[in-house]
């Protein structure tokens, strides 16, 4: 039996799955909500920052992996015109039906698909772009994952990994204490539910770090990767472009 890690427990890689899609039905009503509590807000300044180094270009093709509540999707979708096109993807349905809801409250129609990043239904070399954002590290094989993404983008391509990360050391103790003790009992009584929100904390820690992404990107055919740390290490973009 093959296991991995969900948060700090060691389970089986296929329980590891469905219990990711579990921590998601149950937060998808609340994510925007919680994500503004959670950060202060400073998520939608994250993903900003994400949109403008991605510098996308009318006419492009831009694939959404994790795309949830669908901010990057929205952004990228003015960017590319009527002539180019996104795709808005996320492995669990709750997430991308409130992903969707929101795009076409916006008066934004995409192509939506589940689909999961390890096994992408997309031809060789058809994307300019792509991204994704908070979600890498729910993932049970991380390196299949960015393989797949370096597969489906074209040479000179990038992908942009928006991820929580490891923040610089004067911070970590008031970091350790807010995931630990602030952040659950905020998913509490904001969502009615704290486990998932232990989770989430937990599955930051056990997230490879800056360097070690960088190095997991490269062996996955990115010829150059870079990062970009924000608020201290708690976010970090990483950027890769393919050879």
């Amino acid at each position: 039996m093959s296991t991995t890690h969900f948060g700090f427990q060691s389970v089986d890689e296929h329980e590891k799955a469905r219990r990711v899609r579990s921590v998601f039905d149950s937060v998808a009503p609340k994510y925007d909500v919680m994500n503004d509590l959670m950060s202060g807000g400073l998520h939608r300044a994250w993903k900003a920052y994400t949109v403008m180094v991605a510098n996308v270009k009318e006419g492009q093709q831009v694939l959404d992996i994790a795309g949830g509540t669908g901010d990057l999707a929205l952004a990228f979708a003015r960017k590319v015109g009527r002539s180019g096109c996104v795709v808005h993807t996320d492995i669990n349905a709750a997430m991308l039906c409130t992903g969707r809801n929101r795009l076409l409250d916006a008066g934004v129609v995409l192509p939506t698909a589940v689909c999961d990043a390890e096994q992408l239904p997309f031809p060789d070399g058809h994307f300019d772009l792509v991204s994704v954002a908070f979600g890498l590290r729910n993932m049970t094989h991380k390196d299949r994952a960015l393989t797949e993404m370096c597969r489906v983008l074209r040479p000179g391509g990038k992908l942009l990994v928006l991820e929580f990360s490891k923040v610089a050391k004067p911070l970590e103790k008031a970091y350790d204490w807010y995931s630990f003790s602030v952040l659950p009992r905020l998913g509490k009584l904001v969502a009615g539910d704290d486990a998932s929100y232990r989770y989430l904390a937990e599955s930051i820690r056990m997230h490879p770090g800056q360097q070690e992404l960088k190095q997991l990107m490269q062996k996955s055919g990115f010829g150059h990767v870079d990062y970009h740390n924000m608020t201290g290490g708690v976010a970090a973009l990483h950027v890769g472009i393919k050879c």
